[in-house]
């Protein structure tokens, strides 16, 4: 019997798989945060399709997101990943990953973790939409907008809004899975 998915994933395996296994769930771990913290900011003005395609490139070009090293790249190897065909040779996006490297570590310094720091915008626990349709789920909300003020105040490139919800979708912190969708 087929199951009922969220519309967006039906496109094939791959977009079915991230949607079944890890779209909407919640995710406490720091390395998990920033991997999709980097992957949604490369998402910016691209499909997330895309995206996800080239995901294991751009854990293998990133060093698996960790975050400590990340921040520390020289000019040599934001070089090294403006020639790596593989992942998405945006200069500024990749500048950006290392910055948000920084400024992540900075919020861990701060708070204990980037997890309780981001998580405190939902208080903890995931918003529930129970959208009846995909036409029903914003790209942004005022939630979404005020983090996203805050990160930029914290000196986070690319991360605006849209990009923002669309992590805390990915990440579990709103559940915009549709009504009849089988995950709910």
């Amino acid at each position: 019997m087929k199951k009922t998915r969220c519309s967006w994933c039906e496109k094939d395996d791959l977009y079915r798989k991230y949607h079944d296994e890890e779209w909407g769930k919640p995710v406490y771990d720091d390395e998990t945060i920033f991997e999709f913290l980097i992957l949604e900011s490369f998402q910016a003005g691209l499909s997330w399709y895309m995206i996800l395609s080239k995901r294991e490139n751009f854990r293998k070009a990133f060093d698996g997101f960790k975050y400590k090293k990340i921040a520390q790249y020289s000019d040599e190897k934001i070089e090294e990943l403006m020639n790596n065909t593989g992942i998405i040779r945006n200069r500024l996006k990749i500048l950006a990953t290392v910055n948000n490297a920084r400024k992540f570590l900075e919020v861990q310094e701060e708070f204990g973790s980037f997890s309780k720091y981001i998580w405190d915008f939902v208080g903890g626990k995931p918003i529930d939409n129970h959208p009846k349709a995909i036409t029903d789920i914003p790209v942004t909300t005022e939630l979404s907008d005020s983090l996203a003020n805050d990160l930029k105040k914290r000196g986070f490139k690319f991360m605006g809004s849209t990009v923002v919800y669309a992590h805390m979708q990915a990440t579990g912190m709103v559940n915009d899975h549709i009504e009849n969708c089988f995950i709910r």
